[in-house]
């Protein structure tokens, strides 16, 4: 499901004019090989830490009932996780990726859920919500440099 979280980012950044202006989102791992590349002003978002969030795990198996009433399955409660993402922002000037990384900044921290318009596969299918914590205090996360 990350790939569909990915995907939520860049359509939500996508309408936030991003898109329209010509800037590229990318995944990508921002390395100097990478960078080196780069010929368009272009807004990188990088998953760089996943972890689980354990207080939203629940305990017990779920019940699967067909039409009749009867158990057809159990099912794990479902695993939550926090996606961690470094967005940083290329240009040929530093105003030009600091004029990126407000409108990204902007764009996020109006954004407290992705919208279900911007889901796709089974975080669509099954009706999850994917909220958002932009820039939010995150004590034990590395360092994007580690």
């Amino acid at each position: 499901m990350i790939h569909e979280v990915d995907e939520g980012l860049r359509r939500l950044l996508g309408e936030s004019g991003l898109e329209a202006s010509g800037i590229e989102v990318v995944f990508d791992a921002p390395t100097r090989d990478w960078a080196a590349r780069r010929s368009a002003p272009t807004v990188c978002v990088f998953l760089y830490d996943i972890r689980e969030d354990a207080a939203r795990r629940g305990a017990g198996a779920g019940e699967v009932y067909d039409a009749d009433g009867h158990l057809v399955a159990r099912r794990s409660p479902p695993r939550w996780f926090d996606l961690t993402y470094l967005v940083t922002a290329w240009a040929s000037r530093p105003q030009d990726e600091h004029r990126l990384l407000s409108q990204v900044l902007t764009c996020l921290v109006a954004t407290d859920t992705l919208p279900a318009r911007l889901l796709t596969g089974t975080l669509a299918e099954l009706g999850l919500t994917v909220t958002l914590d932009t820039a939010g205090a995150a004590a034990d996360v590395p360092a994007a440099a580690d």
